[in-house]
């Protein structure tokens, strides 16, 4: 992963800072608990198919 673009990539929903995890291949949102898939080199920003990364603790995607 270009260290470049984990400078600029911020998470999707609180805007926070982003820590690449290079074992699982993820990119993880401590404040919201949420890990972005890499896949092929290529970081998906959708919460959508971010995994929760505390169980029990859901975090709404739309911010309520």
């Amino acid at each position: 992963m270009d260290t470049r673009l984990l400078e600029i990539l911020v998470c999707p929903l609180c805007k926070g800072q982003l820590v690449h995890d290079r074992a699982a291949q993820e990119l993880i949102c401590h404040a919201d608990k949420l890990a972005f898939p890499i896949r092929d080199g290529i970081p998906v920003m959708l919460v959508d198919e971010a995994r929760q990364t505390v169980a029990g603790t859901l975090v709404d995607p739309q911010g309520r």
